[in-house]
């Protein structure tokens, strides 16, 4: 089986962060993304999925992760393009109710900035 791997694509605009990943969110993948997630300090964070075919759930616990980090701060934390498999995945692991689910990065901007 081939290396599965995550590209990142990291921006920063105004107050908010958006993060755009390609590829699996996995085990194998994911500890630069929880390094950025961390490293955030802007007042909304934006995770773009679009890309993202699925998830295991090492990839649901860095998102919960970066849940945590974020509502404890009293910072925004939206997941834009989540596709079926993935937020079928936050849903049996019952996380799904953390998350404000966006279909676009400009939707999710618009809601932070209100």
């Amino acid at each position: 089986m081939p290396q599965e791997t995550l590209r990142i694509e990291d921006t920063t605009k105004d107050d908010h962060r958006i993060i755009r990943l390609n590829g699996p969110l996995l085990l194998a993948t994911f500890f630069e993304f929880q390094s950025m997630v961390r490293s955030n300090r802007t007042r909304s964070l934006i995770i773009d999925l679009t890309d993202v075919p699925y998830v295991d759930s090492a990839g649901i616990g860095a998102l919960v992760g970066a849940y945590v980090t974020h509502q404890k701060d009293e910072r925004c934390l939206s997941l834009v393009g989540v596709n079926k498999r993935v937020h079928d995945a936050l849903t049996v692991t019952r996380v799904e109710q953390f998350f404000r689910f966006f279909d676009t990065v400009s939707a999710a901007e618009q809601a932070s900035a209100a």
